[in-house]
């Protein structure tokens, strides 16, 4: 079985969705500490042809807290903001009329935990995507809580069944294969073939990595069907 485990983020750039898409399980890390000015509540769309940055407020944000333990302070105001940005954004977009009533749903979701929140929004973008993949908090997988950094991906592997572990191009430094493969897993980083994953915006010069949202907006599922395969896995 092929795994990936990494941190919430909610509405992250493609190459997080083809990481989720290249495997059979995808585990949500959610028992580390929040990362402030991170991209885990944040991100950036298209706006007036330059790239705007959205952030979807927290409650008492704290790096001393674990992902799990954070909630989100997203009012109903908020969310009208926000849907309203989005809708200045792209309301002449392509696929504006199919993906509006989707991001609704999400961003209207009552839940106020943050990993909650944010695996609603996988799972209902998973769905519009026909994305198959399993998904799961590491919270809500037993294991040996003193573990740090490879030692814990490789326990939650472990207990998980995986044999086959995926993790972004940016890891290359974090995981040694030899730890990997004496505990009779297999390491394989995604590099993103950014030069396949060109879509039409409004600006003439093609604004790269924003979050989905944009993408979802400029592009059709079949178009995004083939994004997602636009990586390679490599040792």
């Amino acid at each position: 079985m092929k795994i990936a485990i990494m941190q919430p983020y909610l509405f992250p750039y493609i190459g997080y969705w083809q990481l989720i898409y290249a495997v059979d399980e995808f585990v949500l890390l959610d028992d580390v500490n929040y990362i402030m000015r991170g991209y885990i509540n944040r991100n950036n769309i298209l706006l007036n042809g330059k790239s705007h940055r959205f952030t979807v407020p927290i409650q008492k944000a704290s790096q001393n807290k674990l992902i799990m333990e954070t909630k989100l302070n997203f009012s109903d105001e908020d969310k009208r903001k926000f849907l309203a940005t989005i809708q200045n954004a792209y309301h002449k977009s392509n696929y504006y009329a199919e993906v509006m009533p989707l991001l609704e749903d999400i961003i209207g979701n009552p839940e106020d935990d943050l990993t909650e929140f944010i695996m609603y929004s996988i799972q209902k973008i998973n769905h519009y995507l026909d994305i198959q993949t399993n998904l799961k908090r590491s919270s809500q997988i037993e294991k040996d809580a003193s573990l740090k950094a490879q030692d814990r991906i490789i326990e939650i592997c472990k207990k998980e069944k995986a044999d086959i572990y995926i993790n972004p191009c940016g890891g290359r430094k974090l995981y040694q294969h030899s730890a990997f493969e004496e505990n009779r897993l297999q390491l394989y980083f995604l590099d993103v073939k950014q030069n396949e994953i060109f879509y039409k915006q409004k600006p003439e010069e093609f604004v790269g990595n924003l979050s989905i949202i944009d993408v979802l907006m400029n592009s059709s599922a079949d178009t995004i069907q083939q994004f997602l395969n636009a990586y390679e896995l490599n040792l």
